[in-house]
């Protein structure tokens, strides 16, 4: 294997037309009894946890008091994701991914992962809901660590032991669709490819300096020059 290439979820592979965001804000009011202040917040780019701790610590409460209901929210949340995915609210794939999947499924040369704010169970209600589950071979979670940047570190130790071998550098790719997907793959030294397919723009997205930039995953030739070529552009 050459490269550990780790996919983002929303704004990367899929969108669930707004299930998993309001999934999120009813079952933050369940458990805590309060709205959470959302208005003109992004949520892109950010894992799970450290959602609920920027909402309900805006909303007042402590940030002990937001980690104690965390389990009971996970379960909210996940119910309630369920429920609007099968009744009214539609999953779908972004132009590309699944043939840039498939063609990478079928590389001997790469191990396919998740790098993802989504809890591990939410993730894998949105990958089933649009056939994507059973792709990915390993991955880190968004109650792996609050911190997207940890996460990075943590898919970096899962893939290696799953590869059976150490992945250095440029071999290491992060597939993502924010400025946070950017970041996290500096802080590793890593290559980037980054596609415009969530809230950020190209333009918006540029100035960051990913390794390769697309405005959808479309054209899978290039794509896959970009996870295998030694240079970047």
């Amino acid at each position: 294997m050459e490269r550990l290439i780790l996919f983002d979820i929303d704004g990367t592979l899929l969108s669930t037309g707004g299930a998993g965001k309001w999934a999120m804000l009813d079952a933050l009011k369940e458990v805590f009894g309060r709205d959470a202040p959302h208005e003109g917040y992004r949520m892109g780019g950010k894992t799970d946890t450290q959602i609920c701790l920027e909402l309900m610590t805006s909303a007042g409460l402590s940030e002990g008091e937001v980690r104690s209901g965390l389990d009971a929210v996970w379960a909210a949340y996940v119910a309630g994701m369920r429920r609007r995915l099968s009744d009214g609210f539609e999953a779908k794939v972004y132009p590309g991914v699944r043939e840039a999947v498939q063609r990478l499924r079928g590389d001997p040369r790469a191990l396919l992962g998740l790098l993802t704010g989504n809890i591990r169970a939410g993730a894998a209600v949105k990958l089933s809901a649009v056939g994507l589950d059973g792709c990915f071979r390993t991955g880190a979670f968004g109650d792996d660590h609050h911190d997207r940047r940890r996460l990075a570190d943590i898919a970096l130790e899962r893939g290696q032991r799953e590869a059976g071998r150490t992945f250095r550098g440029k071999e290491i790719v992060i597939v993502g669709d924010t400025p946070n997907d950017i970041l996290c793959g500096q802080h590793l030294g890593v290559r980037t490819v980054i596609v415009a397919t969530g809230t950020y723009t190209v333009s918006q997205l540029r100035p960051y300096n990913p390794d390769h930039l697309f405005e959808t995953l479309s054209d899978t030739d290039r794509v896959m020059d970009a996870m295998f070529t030694s240079q970047t552009a």
